[in-house]
């Protein structure tokens, strides 16, 4: 079978390259040539460099332009050569994998072609060790969509398979003897089919899932603080403040969301190497790091503008939110102690923003209450990752500060933030409580401190037994008995707030 190709040369006119496209040898089987991105691996290595490269230095953005101006060649080459990529915990797609190691089994060459950068194709390439060769972009040639097709043609006269999953891949299927068309958009999927042979089609997995799970929904209910400061200032009657609290809460979700995805984007190589986090959709490449970058900016605008509804000082408490979260993500979650310190400041911003939105009096009681009470969760969230790696034989974790020598010292930390939040609680009901009109009978608000107790206390029995999770907030929503304490919490605040005789 003969077909005719244009191939375009630089900057001189189209040249026509006839290839020939006879059927496998019986002899010597047809190679199996594999794409790299979104094919072999699951993600997108010029993404994963300049992530890389930008983590250390963002302003570093304005050298990746300039690379940019002069070809993605030369950008590639450039980024390859500075980004520190952690290759081994790149994920690749095991089924295509498996598949091409099956058919390696039977004889066919295997090879990469792919439009990275030699220096970064070269060792992915290492990790399967049944690939003969690379051939893969350099300096000056971006081995892309036609580049590609005319290199393999040569490379390959007597034919070969090609497995791919872009668009850019049809002008490669055009030359190849069949195609491997792997998790690609139908569209693709039936183009492939019109220009060539389809021997093999891996599907594409559901994209909302792993989206809506990039997200963090679960996580919005620690947005529900913002609703604090109407309940305890009894502004919830008032439609205007309970207006305003609903779109701040509504606007911290937005930017909580989107600064979640900045946290995952920029901990890609750090959450691959952890037993849990691995499997976020951003680090396990479900979601593709070009719909995450997508995703930051309208979270951050839609945030900001419902923001803006409840008013000009709920706007810039989400505004100091958002450069809190920033910080954190950049540099302060590698400094133990101050990290947990950070959280802690996150939590009470929330409480800042509700107090901001419904106009109530700010109470140093309360921001001070849940300095302590957050510090202590967020101790009991670091307890639970030091304990993890302490019990898979490592000795620090990857992207934090925390050694596992540190362990005991979390322990105390934790107790003793969680015990000072009692306390406080405790002084407040005797200095303050019984002063507010609000209260019709505060003798029932004598019933808090006794269950935030037995919550902290739990929080921590856990932490020791190893039954928590990774985030004890998390926990603490689908935990029976953190539930009924809470339940508990809410019977006494509606008690004292009404009057009930106790």
């Amino acid at each position: 079978m003969r077909k005719t190709v244009s191939f375009p040369r630089g900057a001189t006119a189209a040249a026509e390259l006839e290839v020939e496209r006879p059927p496998a040898s019986a002899d010597l089987p047809t190679p199996l040539v594999l794409d790299l991105d979104g094919t072999v691996v699951r993600g997108n290595l010029l993404v994963e460099t300049a992530l890389a490269f930008l983590k250390a230095n963002p302003l570093k953005i304005f050298m990746v332009l300039m690379w940019l101006l002069q070809g993605r060649a030369v950008l590639k080459h450039q980024l390859a050569a500075r980004a520190r990529v952690d290759v081994e915990s790149l994920p690749l797609n095991h089924e295509l994998v498996a598949y091409a190691a099956e058919q390696a089994g039977k004889g066919r060459r295997i090879f990469i072609a792919t439009a990275a950068n030699r220096a970064i194709a070269e060792k992915v390439a290492q990790r399967i060790p049944f690939v003969s060769g690379v051939i893969a972009s350099d300096e000056r040639t971006n081995l892309k969509g036609e580049a590609k097709a005319r290199a393999l043609a040569e490379r390959f006269p007597d034919g070969f398979d090609y497995a791919g999953d872009a668009r850019a891949d049809l002008a490669v299927w055009k030359v190849a003897h069949a195609a491997v068309v792997v998790e690609a958009l139908p569209a693709v999927v039936a183009a492939a089919g019109r220009i060539t042979d389809v021997v093999r089609v891996f599907p594409r997995p559901a994209m909302l899932r792993a989206v809506i799970r990039s997200l963090r929904p679960h996580q919005w209910a620690k947005n529900a603080l913002v609703f604090v400061p109407a309940i305890l200032s009894g502004k919830l009657g008032d439609p205007a403040a309970l207006a305003a609290s609903m779109a701040a809460f509504m606007a911290m979700n937005m930017v909580a969301s989107a600064t979640y995805l900045i946290n995952d984007l920029l901990d890609l190589a750090d959450d691959r190497r952890h037993w849990s986090k691995r499997e976020r959709p951003l680090a396990s490449g479900r979601l593709p790091l070009l719909a995450g970058l997508a995703m930051v900016p309208v979270g951050l605008i839609a945030g900001l503008g419902l923001a803006a509804l409840a008013g000009m000082g709920t706007l810039a408490g989400v505004c100091l939110y958002i450069a809190g979260t920033l910080a954190y993500s950049l540099g302060m979650k590698r400094l133990p102690i101050l990290d947990a310190f950070a959280l802690a400041s996150l939590f009470t911003l929330r409480l800042g923003v509700g107090i901001l939105a419904c106009g109530a009096p700010p109470s140093p009681w309360l921001l001070v209450f849940s300095m302590f009470l957050f510090a202590s969760l967020s101790f009991a969230k670091r307890h639970t990752e030091v304990a993890g790696v302490l019990e898979r034989g490592g000795t620090e974790i990857r992207g934090r500060g925390y050694k596992t020598v540190d362990l005991p010292l979390i322990l105390a930390i934790g107790v003793a933030t969680g015990m000072c939040a009692v306390l406080i609680l405790v002084l407040y009901i005797i200095d303050d409580a019984f002063r507010q009109s609000f209260y019709g009978n505060p003798a029932w608000l004598w019933g808090f401190p006794a269950i935030l107790f037995l919550f902290v206390c739990r929080i921590w029995l856990m932490c020791q037994r190893g039954e928590m999770d990774s985030d004890p907030v998390a926990f603490a929503v689908r935990d029976r008995p953190s539930l009924a304490l809470g339940a508990g919490l809410t019977v006494c605040f509606v008690a004292a707030w009404m009057g009930a005789i106790a």
